[in-house]
């Protein structure tokens, strides 16, 4: 790769508002919320949920890639390719809906589960790819330790070290755990669209600096030009202790995006096929 040159500084920030919703879900917040396409491009949404057993029974989905972090308690995946796991705090699933998934992502017994769930575009050649799943436990990424902090790189090249995920497209994801004071600057694809997300603490994010609290998000500033192998960069620097902040980055797609209910397409015709599909059991068996 060659030398960063490029400095990213916050484009835009907001703070994540919370609606309580009906049991068994019981909170939902809007970190990207919908219909923003252009802007987050090739993210699609993501959704922050607290919820209990018996919220996210079996559904399907096409045309699209899911990136869900557990940050509390216990998340069941059950999939109708006979997959089934137990995600814990710091734990991850990619999925690949592709061309059809069918899967049921659940809270454990009593546990209140608490997700962050990322939805990824998919280009118009890759919507009716395989259906893939991939669980990554927190032990298992890459960790890169500084003063104050490390970084742990789910996905992408990052700091040195490659994250484990295997997605359909270029993606980063790295979540940053830091002291107070501990500053660390993070290598990222130059032509990648790219936000923060504080899930606890206080960071000053960006070359000049913008502080973000708990609940917080910014989007950053990118070249799409760039050529593939530049790199920028990003410095984070914690203002409270126990500060932790996600990074995710992708290189927008810019193509048609219709989204609706659990299917993101390129035209509304294709949204109505997939409905059709669904209902003349083209996704396979229910996922139990």
């Amino acid at each position: 790769m060659s030398v960063a040159e490029f400095k990213r500084n916050v484009d835009k920030q907001w703070y994540v508002k919370y609606d309580e919703v009906g049991f068994p879900s019981i909170q939902k917040g809007w970190v990207l919320p919908a219909g923003q396409f252009e802007m987050f491009d090739p993210f699609i949404l993501m959704a922050e949920d607290w919820f209990k057993k018996g919220t996210f029974t079996d559904h399907p989905h096409r045309g699209f890639q899911t990136i869900t972090y557990v940050v509390d308690g216990r998340l069941e995946h059950i999939d109708n390719g006979g997959g089934r796991d137990i995600l814990e705090p710091g734990d991850v699933q990619y999925m690949n809906a592709g061309g059809g998934a069918r899967h049921a992502e659940d809270g454990v017994e009593d546990d209140i589960a608490h997700t962050l769930q990322l939805w990824l575009n998919l280009p118009k050649e890759k919507k009716f790819t395989g259906t893939r799943y991939q669980n990554l436990y927190g032990e298992d990424a890459p960790v890169v330790r500084f003063d104050g902090g490390q970084a742990k790189v789910f996905s992408g090249n990052v700091a040195g070290v490659k994250g484990p995920m295997d997605s359909i497209v270029p993606i980063t994801l790295t979540e940053l755990t830091m002291e107070e004071g501990a500053s660390f600057t993070l290598d990222l694809p130059e032509n990648h669209n790219a936000f923060a997300y504080v899930l606890a603490g206080s960071a000053d994010i960006g070359e000049d600096p913008v502080n973000l609290n708990k609940h917080g998000v910014a989007t950053l500033s990118f070249n799409e030009e760039a050529p593939n192998d530049a790199t920028s960069e990003l410095k984070v620097t914690s203002k409270k202790r126990r500060t932790r902040v996600l990074v995710y980055s992708g290189k927008p797609i810019r193509e048609q995006v219709v989204a609706h209910g659990p299917f993101v397409m390129n035209s509304m015709e294709e949204i109505k096929q997939a409905y059709e599909d669904f209902r003349n059991g083209k996704f396979g068996p229910p996922a139990v």
